[in-house]
């Protein structure tokens, strides 16, 4: 581990008072009356929600878990006035590459825990010590540890500046980045801001396109191209309530997310429900359900499904703010959040110069079944070095099919070596 005075050893230890607090919320819990039809075709099911509601009062075992997490080495650094925590696990093998994983809505690092001895100890799994990984995993601002949201807000230009400062402060001179959901456009951000140092960029979570840009035409598409676009056509129609929640009134939304565990269980598990693959009828059929319950609980312990709704509001701010720039609307910031904002023109003008430099890092994309990524989409040009599509697995696909992402993580870095 590097010896930078700025990274501290970190140790989740929630205290008991919050953990029995937890399971008297649940207990306790204030039901909604049942619809005439309790299937998931409004939402999470009642009768579905109180079964896993009891478990996770009195058949979940944070302790366990937290114990768990804590075999990983943790840590915290602040990064412009952002604090970071990370999992750190180094390799034993002395040519393992170092790889940042990033991830995204509602996950959080707990997504690759099932990743993270497949890729540090290779041969213990089933693979060549040629193919080992020295791995970190940082919580983005305002998720699980890296809390509360810092003075610079949320917006992927900005994390991707915190991640390039934080493989330089754990001293790593090359490495690889992976990402998925939003993490996928920080890992796409690190190849253009840190090119020098960005030996290529691994992409699972894409969608056939951005979420308000309208539907996907199925003109010319091959059939299974055609399903990927009726699903993300699909989700236009019904599946962005969340979304436009939280990216234009998370506070309203806070209040429920950070007052009650049930409703914080709900908000995450729909999107485990509507995002895994569509083989698996129910979340823990995708999922282990303890892991799920793990990573609902960090968000409950840490008050992140807030400041989570929050980094996503902000972020979409950016990102509309970008738009209107590139369409010549004047400048990035359309609002207050543009002041606390990093991402700038001048910010874009340096980036842009700084790729010019460089050769652009190889990118790739693993697309599993659940997934909307479309190559003629989101690759037109033909320029991805790898597209590999899976008809298994889904939004998680760390945490549904950590073999399947593990292999194609090996099988993409192993020539950029």
């Amino acid at each position: 581990m590097t010896t930078n005075t700025n990274i501290q050893p970190f140790t989740i230890e929630i205290p008991q008072h919050e953990v029995d607090d937890l399971k008297l919320r649940l207990q306790s819990a204030r039901w909604p009356a049942t619809p005439a039809v309790d299937d998931w075709s409004r939402g999470v099911p009642v009768g579905y929600l109180k079964e896993l509601a009891a478990y996770w009062a009195d058949g979940y075992d944070w302790r366990a878990a937290e114990a768990e997490l804590n075999a990983i080495p943790q840590f915290t650094t602040e990064i412009n006035g952002q604090r970071i925590h990370f999992f750190h696990q180094q390799s034993a093998e002395p040519n393992a590459l170092p790889l940042i994983l990033t991830h995204g809505w509602p996950g959080s690092p707990v997504e690759f825990q099932a990743l993270i001895g497949r890729l540090t100890d290779p041969v213990a799994h089933g693979g060549d010590a040629a193919d080992a990984f020295h791995v970190v995993v940082p919580s983005l601002p305002g998720y699980g540890f890296s809390t509360p949201l810092g003075p610079a807000g949320f917006n992927l230009f900005g994390v991707a500046q915190m991640w390039a400062e934080l493989m330089s402060r754990l001293g790593y001179e090359r490495y690889a980045a992976h990402g998925t959901d939003a993490g996928s456009g920080v890992t796409g951000m690190l190849t253009m801001i840190d090119a020098a140092h960005v030996v290529g960029a691994h992409l699972a979570g894409v969608t056939a396109s951005a979420p308000f840009a309208g539907p996907v035409s199925t003109d010319g598409l091959s059939e299974s191209d055609t399903k990927r676009a009726e699903t993300f056509n699909r989700y236009l129609e019904d599946g962005l309530g969340y979304l436009v929640s939280q990216s234009t009134r998370p506070q309203t939304v806070a209040y429920g997310l950070n007052d009650s565990p049930i409703a914080q269980l709900a908000w995450i598990v729909e999107k485990f429900a509507e995002w895994t693959d569509p083989d698996k009828k129910l979340p823990e059929e995708a999922v282990d359900r303890d892991q799920l319950l793990t990573n609902v609980s960090l968000y409950w312990f840490t008050e992140s499904g807030a400041s989570s709704a929050h980094a996503l509001y902000e972020g979409m701010q950016a990102w509309k703010a970008m738009l209107a720039q590139q369409s010549g609307g004047g400048d990035w910031g359309g609002d207050d959040n543009a002041e606390s904002s990093e991402w700038s023109a001048d910010d874009s003008g340096d980036a842009a110069a700084a790729w010019g430099q460089f050769t652009p890092p190889p990118t790739g994309v693993a697309v599993f079944g659940a997934e909307t990524a479309i190559k003629s989409l989101v690759d037109p040009a033909g320029a991805m070095s790898h597209w590999v599509e899976y008809d298994q697995g889904g939004h998680f696909a760390a945490m549904e099919v950590p073999e399947l992402l593990t292999a194609d993580l090996r099988a993409f870095f192993q020539p950029l070596r």
